[in-house]
C-alpha cells in the first residue's frame, strides 16, 4: 500500500477571519494539515523557521513585518521555501 504525503500548510494573515477560514478549508483535505497560523510577518518567519512547511500562504499586508519582507526573510533563509501571496 502506497503510503500518502501530507502537504503541510503555514498560513499568515492579519484578519483573524480569513486566517481561520482558510484553516479550515485546508484543514478539510485529508492529504493537508496546517502547522501554523501567523498573523503577522515576524511571526510567520518564527514559525516558517519552526515548522518548516511545505508550502506558506501569507498575504502582503500585515503589521509588524509586512508579507514582502517576511518573504525576502524566508527565502534568504531557505532557499527551496514554496510560498504562495494572498493579498487583497
Amino acid at each position: 500500500m502506497k503510503q500518502s504525503n501530507i502537504i503541510r500548510v503555514l498560513i499568515a494573515d492579519d484578519r483573524p477571519i480569513v486566517l481561520q477560514a482558510l484553516a479550515a478549508l485546508l484543514e478539510s483535505e485529508t492529504d493537508i494539515t496546517v502547522v501554523g497560523k501567523a498573523r503577522d510577518g515576524q511571526e510567520a518567519l518564527e514559525m516558517f523557521r519552526l515548522h518548516q512547511p511545505d508550502v506558506t500562504l501569507i498575504d502582503l499586508r500585515m503589521p509588524q513585518m509586512d508579507g514582502v519582507a517576511a518573504i525576502t526573510a524566508i527565502c534568504g533563509e531557505f532557499k527551496n521555501a514554496q510560498i504562495v501571496v494572498l493579498t487583497t
